[in-house]
């Protein structure tokens, strides 16, 4: 389980506007079925992020929120509501909520 610092909603519309980022950052995005821990994966040589076609969604935006994060992206090829969105995106912070004291 999953804690969250702001409010974005988890969803198949969120998880396209984050791979539209990730794309545009020029990063490939597969799905693909695996074994993968967390459910994704990232090829920095190749700009490649690989998701867990078998994770659910919320499992999967998370995963390209923090990717989005580290990423390097040329703010200026992004339109303001692209970059607001990005901008919303490096202010999540995701936490695991396993790792958290009792």
């Amino acid at each position: 389980m999953y804690l969250y610092s702001l409010m974005i909603k988890l969803t198949q519309t969120t998880l396209d506007r984050l791979q539209e980022l990730c794309t545009l950052a020029g990063y490939s995005i597969r799905m693909e079925k695996g074994n993968f821990k967390s459910g994704s994966c990232i090829i920095e040589s190749g700009k490649l992020i690989v998701l867990n076609k078998f994770s659910p969604v919320e499992a999967r935006a998370t995963f390209l929120i923090d990717a989005l994060q580290h990423l390097e992206i040329d703010d200026s090829l992004l339109d303001p509501k692209r970059l607001a969105f990005l901008q919303e995106v490096r202010g999540f912070q995701v936490q695991d909520e396993r790792n958290e004291p009792s």
